[in-house]
């Protein structure tokens, strides 16, 4: 992997507009300024001390604190809501104020802390260890909030007590003679997320005693028979093989791998961290971009065998936010076009999915078919979606040396810095993802030469380009479009990405195996469902209940003209698709985020069972 890192642009000089715009606006009105205000909010008030010192209970809802902390932080110094980032410094300073001398910030009784070594677990499905807490799960949020509040406001109070807690796991991990993957249920992988936290401390402080720490929660997973993710990864296990794929926590165990691989340099993380980033996006994902799972299972988080589909799967929204930040370490590390379009499908599908409207309201699962529900007031996911939205703005635009990268395509624009140029404003004048032309504007405080790279989705067929009216030839997708010439305040880069519908294909089906008396192999198909969905660009589309009351239905289609059966509708609101079948009436799709108009109880349907003519 090449050493130079891409270095996304700060929040506060980005805007996005369209749909993503409209819901980080709806999050920094809603979730964030609602949720939790002041110490006195319900999720702030569990830190207090005279509650803590009876906690017996409580399970993850310490999470609240540190999600928030990191999500109103961002939109906080994107927005310059003041407001906003008055509430954000108020709690930060009174979880600051309530942190223990040794350390401790967390919401449990002395006797429940992570601190305080425990009998070993008993044998369970997820490896749930001897007495529930998720102290150590708490802790970790925690210093990401508290380090990313002292980015953007920066106090040393907010770094120190950040400190304070990795010091206090390293004292607990050494000198306590603890092991980690005790602290976490799935094996562990629950508390060896304190991985990406760990990481970050070093980042921040460049103390090496967190690198240390680091490293010796890689050593205990890999001492954990049914977690050892390193070398199960590299002898070329599936993701979901590793402890219980659990998805959420897999990915962010990822995310701190990534982090580990750019503090060492050490490619054994790499390539674990790239070898399940394919598993992932293989076997793993919902045409959407959502890390999916839970068919016969007794968690609905928890990756499928890798031939597993079914169009009722389980999408967890906390398990959108892992999967996006460990395209965005990857991103970081390599450059690659790829990672950006996974974070893209993902943003315009899966997660704008998840969001209701409102700002305020998530689904905590989501099924490609399947009713919307929202979810109640403490439930982790409405944190997450907060958490993930918040983190495209910096995606968006980047500089990879001295190149100025777009990496998502959609409205709004962006302020970056180049040697020769200074202060380079881009503006995307577009009405993306409805529709593929794209303007772009460059505006640089000074004429100067440098390299504009723009990413070109891979589901694109022919690209057409051009600057001030210059066609630009050779442009491959999937890639960057690199342009390198002498930039001059209002020269334009126009792109006309064609957007057409496409069919997926999957089936569910059952195979028998065996052998024969002579020992050959047998294996025999036992169950077989075709299905069938559509997307236009980088949206996935869905239909209502069909005929206002079905939620499946079988559709007869003719195998060799699929491509002629979806029409393309242009409508007030944006495209619909329309699938022609035989016998019935077409049914019309719309994008799947925007089915059923975002409203809980609406459904949505995005694999259509077929049977062949």
């Amino acid at each position: 992997m090449p050493n130079a890192l891409m270095q996304f642009a700060d929040p506060a000089d980005v805007a996005l507009g369209g749909v993503l715009g409209e819901a980080l606006t709806a999050n920094s009105l809603g979730r964030l300024s609602r949720f939790i205000v002041d110490e006195h909010s319900p999720a702030i008030a569990l830190f207090h001390p005279k509650h803590r010192e009876q906690n017996y209970e409580g399970d993850w809802y310490g999470e609240h604190a540190g999600k928030w902390l990191y999500a109103a932080a961002r939109a906080a110094h994107r927005s310059g809501d003041r407001d906003l980032r008055e509430n954000v410094l108020r709690v930060a300073n009174f979880l600051v104020g309530v942190q223990t001398p040794e350390g401790y910030l967390g919401t449990y009784a002395l006797e429940r802390r992570f601190t305080r070594k425990q009998q070993p677990p008993l044998r369970t499905w997820d490896g749930a260890p001897s007495l529930r807490t998720w102290d150590i799960w708490t802790h970790s949020y925690l210093i990401l909030g508290l380090l990313e509040v002292h980015k953007y406001f920066p106090d040393a109070k907010y770094v120190g007590a950040a400190s304070r807690i990795g010091e206090l796991c390293w004292r607990a991990l050494t000198l306590g003679e603890i092991d980690i993957t005790e602290l976490g249920n799935h094996f562990g992988m629950s508390a060896t997320v304190l991985l990406d936290p760990a990481v970050e401390l070093y980042f921040a402080t460049g103390d090496k005693l967190y690198l240390e720490l680091a490293t010796r929660i890689v050593e205990q997973a890999e001492a954990r028979p049914e977690l050892r993710l390193i070398s199960q990864a590299l002898a070329g296990a599936d993701a979901a093989e590793i402890a219980t794929g659990k998805a959420y926590q897999l990915c962010w165990n990822l995310v701190g791998l990534a982090k580990l691989h750019r503090a060492t340099g050490d490619e054994r993380y790499a390539t674990v961290v790239t070898r399940l980033w394919h598993s992932i996006r293989e076997h793993h994902l919902t045409l959407g971009g959502g890390p999916w799972g839970g068919v016969g299972h007794r968690s609905r988080e928890v990756f499928n065998h890798p031939s597993v589909f079914s169009p009722h799967a389980y999408v967890e929204t906390c398990s959108i936010l892992a999967w996006l930040q460990l395209n965005r370490e990857l991103l970081t590390i390599t450059g690659e076009a790829r990672y950006a379009e996974e974070i893209e499908r993902t943003a315009y599908n899966d997660l704008l999915g998840a969001a209701a409207p409102d700002g305020e309201d998530w689904c905590y699962y989501q099924s490609p078919n399947g009713k919307r529900v929202h979810t109640t007031y403490w439930r982790c996911c409405k944190s997450s979606g907060a958490m993930a939205l918040e983190e495209l703005s910096a995606i968006a635009y980047a500089k990879h040396g001295q190149n100025l990268c777009v990496n998502l395509l959609g409205p709004g624009h962006a302020t970056l810095t180049n040697e020769a140029a200074g202060r380079v404003r881009l503006e995307q004048v577009t009405n993306y993802p409805f529709d593929g032309r794209v303007r772009l504007r460059v505006d640089p405080e000074r004429p100067a030469s440098f390299s504009l790279r723009v990413r070109i989705p891979s589901w694109v067929g022919r690209v057409e380009a051009t600057i001030n009216g210059a066609s630009i030839p050779g442009i491959g997708a999937g890639e960057f479009l690199t342009v390198n010439r002498e930039w001059r305040s209002g020269d334009e880069l126009i792109l006309n990405v064609p957007l057409q519908p496409k069919i997926h294909q999957r089936a569910s089906f059952s195979v028998q195996e065996s052998r024969a008396p002579d020992g050959a192999p047998i294996a025999q198909e036992v169950m077989h469902y075709d299905y069938l969905a559509l997307t236009h660009g980088p949206l996935v589309f869905a239909t209502t209940l069909i005929d206002e009351f079905k939620s499946a239905e079988t559709l007869l289609m003719q195998r060799d003209s699929l491509e002629q059966a979806v029409e393309v509708v242009n409508a007030q609101s944006g495209p619909e698709l329309r699938l022609h079948s035989q016998g019935r009436k077409p049914l019309t799709f719309t994008p799947y985020f925007a089915t059923g108009g975002r409203q809980d109880g609406a459904w949505r349907l995005t694999w259509m069972q077929v049977s062949w003519s």
